[in-house]
């Protein structure tokens, strides 16, 4: 499986992505560039919204949800569903991928599509659809998870 090196995203690419896109870089949307870009693993919108408050960064919350919204609109952030059924955002590169997701401490690693989009061609032929997109999300332990699990044993 190829497995991409773990997005790093910095909040200099959120804000360019936010600029080339022709929408002004406000203060709170560069504050918001930088909360996202110091999570490490997924992150829910109201986690990132009290670590907002706690840090005193007068994003108010409807432009904090609207500015959420837009960058997962450029691709600079996507939503996932965790098993929970909660919704949350990762981080993520600007191009067609998927996410593995480690269910016990929320790390998050970008994998290739791996021969899925011919599975999905396959699928629209035999349906009769038009498949516009897809999305996949695997979820279980990273390798650091496992080797704690395995020291807890």
């Amino acid at each position: 499986m190829l497995l991409y090196d773990p997005v790093m995203l910095d909040a200099t690419s959120i804000v360019a992505a936010l600029d080339s896109a022709g929408y002004r870089v406000t203060g709170p949307r560069r504050r918001l560039a930088e909360l996202v870009a110091g999570q490490d693993g997924h992150f829910t919108a109201s986690e990132l919204a009290t670590l907002a408050k706690a840090r005193r960064l007068g994003i108010s919350r409807a432009t904090f949800f609207r500015a959420l919204d837009l960058l997962a609109e450029l691709g600079v952030v996507e939503r996932i569903v965790l098993p929970s059924g909660e919704h949350a955002y990762v981080a993520c590169a600007r191009s067609h991928h998927h996410h593995i997701v480690c269910s016990r401490c929320g790390r998050t690693a970008e994998v290739a599509d791996q021969g899925l989009a011919e599975a999905v061609a396959a699928m629209a032929r035999d349906s009769g659809y038009r498949i516009q997109t897809h999305w996949l999300e695997l979820f279980g332990l990273c390798r650091y998870c496992q080797r704690r699990v395995a020291d807890e044993a």
